[in-house]
């Protein structure tokens, strides 16, 4: 995830659309794609592309709405202020809060990926130790400050895109029988419904989550449209992506779930290298993997620098104690507010000691849930105040009810949605609180104009 904000402050740009999608791709390719598809392929099998094309459409729709909402009233603080200005302050505060607590699922989700991926290497290294390692060296990397960081996300994003692109040019030369290995010369799609379907239609239901959690990051590209030239290309911008983003991951899943058998795909390896592991290509698993762990460490870091900048926007405020808006001289460090990130991160360090089998498809869950309940404020924001397209909110509503309903379904990820609901209810009991105090001292009033 990218840096953000819940200000209600409007700023201008000089983003053009093409750099705005390409912003896009840089912050939803992650390890949500790269591992969590392994979860959802051990759920639905073949089936997991339908999955991946059902959430690019409850994507799109959800985009499409903010896109609409910023171009009607562009605003810095995008969703918070939109959920603001239709509900009520509690709407913004809740939605603030509910998104920097699924940032912080979300790299705790990613640190636990890679401690899983290095763990490939290095099999006999219990699994905490690479998350705590990962943990610190991120931590540092957010107290130096570097200024070329920004710069360097836009390597990193093409570094994820490579990836793909290298192992789809691998599985194509597979198909076409240019590489030849125990696996045969070419691809065998399933033929069957047992064969698309291993776990039946709960299966499929099941992994919706994972496929919405792979294109999370739509919001911040609501937040970002605000550095646009012209706020009226924030949907064509997200169009392109969506449409670039849905090719290059039902492709890619489409040839992995056609080169392995669906046993084979596990939560502790990329799909991508278990697609080839019959192939004669000893390199790729090292080259993919160790792209796939500079990709996601960008990410994570980047995420810290995100919940951080969150954290102090939200205590100006006043949605947080004022402490966490304070700032050491040095490189003008909020380090109240990144210690509280660092927290986050050292809870996931404890639950890959505690929970080191299951640690990584509980928090992902539980992370892509947090992200759709954000989504849902999103559509129901659009559906009070946007007069038109109230029948596509609708729909999209319907799809991310799908989605959340599925992890309910399936005893293996059920855990990961009680979870989000303890977060859930933990923003409740404090936005009840809040609204207490708000009431008895006249309250902070949000402008909405």
């Amino acid at each position: 995830m990218s840096k953000a904000s819940c200000s209600s402050k409007q700023t201008t740009g000089d983003l053009a659309w093409w750099q705005l999608s390409l912003i896009g791709i840089g912050c939803t390719i992650g390890i949500g794609f790269f591992l969590g598809s392994s979860l959802g392929i051990k759920l639905a099998g073949a089936s997991i592309i339908f999955s991946f094309l059902v959430g690019a459409a409850g994507t799109y729709i959800v985009y499409s709405r903010l896109a609409k909402m910023t171009i009607q009233d562009p605003q810095e603080g995008s969703f918070c202020y939109y959920a603001g200005k239709a509900f009520g302050k509690w709407a913004g505060f809740s939605c603030g809060w509910n998104y920097w607590c699924s940032n912080i699922l979300i790299m705790g989700s990613q640190l636990t990926a890679l401690g899983l991926l290095s763990q490939f290497w290095f099999p006999d290294v219990p699994l905490w130790i690479f998350s705590a390692g990962y943990a610190v060296l991120s931590f540092f990397v957010v107290m130096l400050g570097t200024k070329g960081f920004d710069k360097m996300e836009d390597l990193f994003a093409i570094i994820k895109v490579a990836a793909i692109v290298m192992f789809i040019a691998i599985a194509l030369g597979i198909y076409f029988g240019w590489i030849k290995g125990d696996g045969g010369s070419g691809g065998n799609m399933p033929n069957t419904i047992k064969e698309w379907m291993p776990l039946g239609l709960k299966g499929v239901w099941s992994s919706l989550i994972y496929a919405f959690y792979a294109y999370g990051g739509i919001e911040v590209i609501g937040l970002m449209a605000m550095q646009l030239k012209k706020k009226e290309d924030t949907l064509k911008a997200g169009t392109i992506m969506m449409f670039f983003l849905m090719i290059l991951y039902v492709g890619s899943l489409g040839l992995a779930v056609s080169l392995a058998a669906f046993e084979k795909f596990n939560e502790k390896e990329s799909p991508f290298v278990t697609a080839l592991t019959n192939y004669d290509l000893s390199f790729f698993p090292h080259v993919f993997n160790g792209a796939i762990i500079i990709a996601g460490f960008s990410t994570m870091t980047a995420a810290l620098f995100g919940v951080t900048t969150l954290l102090v926007t939200l205590a100006k405020d006043g949605d947080a104690p004022k402490l966490f808006q304070k700032k050491l001289q040095f490189r003008e460090l909020p380090l109240p507010s990144l210690l509280l990130g660092v927290v986050g991160l050292a809870a996931s360090v404890v639950c890959a000691f505690a929970l080191p089998g299951k640690v990584f498809e509980y928090i992902t869950t539980a992370a892509g849930l947090l992200l759709l309940y954000n989504w849902i404020f999103i559509l129901l924001s659009s559906f009070k105040l946007e007069k038109k397209g109230k029948v596509l909110s609708v729909l999209g509503l319907l799809l991310l009810l799908l989605a959340i309903s599925g992890t309910i379904v399936e005893k293996t990820v059920r855990n990961g949605f009680f979870i989000s609901i303890l977060f859930i209810a933990l923003i409740g009991i404090v936005t009840l609180i809040m609204q207490r105090k708000w009431k008895k001292g006249g309250g902070k009033k949000l402008k909405y104009s």
